[in-house]
């Protein structure tokens, strides 16, 4: 099952692939080298965290903590460069990355399953949502706030998550109706987490929590959705058994 389900991660990066081709078409050289660099950074990310569940789900908590440590490291990195003292927004946004932290903790305890699931549903959640965005997206949802999301991507990114999900059942075993209603959630807390994120960022006038993944925004920027989704996953483990 394992081998099936790498080909289908495969698949969806050549699709990948060749949606970028025909985005870097309109690009300049600096953005479609710069496109490229995202695409391949996220390639390895995904393969690190995937061999991270199947090999065994320890390594994947150290993985988690070693997440969650600089996603913190970075919060506080950006409120200092960003020279603003304490204020409401600051503490409440500790205190919410707080919540899913210890959510996230708890979700590298669930079955090697329910965690490769939700790391694969909220990763094409994630990935197809920036690529129809690109492609078709016309209408920004927060223009302010994360002028790159529009409503065409988030339907792309829907579609192609909830799609995958049915696809993807027979990892959990459950029905098409509870792997909806797990796929919606997981979806929805991906959604919210990297809005949140975004939101972060913006109140501090920073485009990026760091440099440390090539490409990327941050190592929070590129695992927020992961960090909020498992945090679904927990809840949901904790009251749907």
């Amino acid at each position: 099952m394992i081998l099936r389900i790498y080909l289908f991660i495969l698949a969806y990066f050549f699709l990948g692939a060749v949606a970028f081709f025909f985005i870097n078409r309109k690009k300049t050289g600096k953005e479609s080298r710069q496109n490229w660099l995202k695409y391949s950074t996220y390639f390895l990310i995904i393969h690190v965290v995937f061999f991270s569940i199947v090999i065994h789900t320890d390594w994947f908590r150290v993985l988690g903590l070693l997440i969650i440590l600089i996603g913190w490291l970075e919060l506080i990195h950006v409120h200092k460069q960003s020279g603003k003292g304490p204020s409401v927004f600051y503490f409440v946004s500790l205190f919410l990355y707080l919540v899913f932290s210890l959510g996230f903790f708890s979700f590298g305890k669930l079955p090697k399953e329910t965690i490769l699931f939700t790391f694969l549903v909220l990763s094409i959640f994630d990935a197809f949502s920036q690529l129809s965005g690109q492609l078709v997206g016309r209408h920004q949802l927060f223009p302010r706030v994360s002028p790159a999301k529009t409503l065409e991507g988030l339907v792309g990114g829907l579609l192609f998550a909830m799609g995958s999900a049915v696809l993807l059942r027979t990892i959990t075993g459950k029905s098409v109706e509870e792997t909806l209603g797990m796929a919606g959630g997981i979806v929805a807390f991906s959604f919210a987490g990297d809005f949140l994120a975004s939101m972060y960022k913006r109140n501090h006038g920073v485009k990026d929590f760091s440099r440390l993944l090539p490409g990327q925004g941050g190592f929070l920027d590129r695992f927020d959705s992961l960090v909020a989704g498992g945090s679904f996953m927990a809840l949901y483990a904790a009251f749907c058994p």
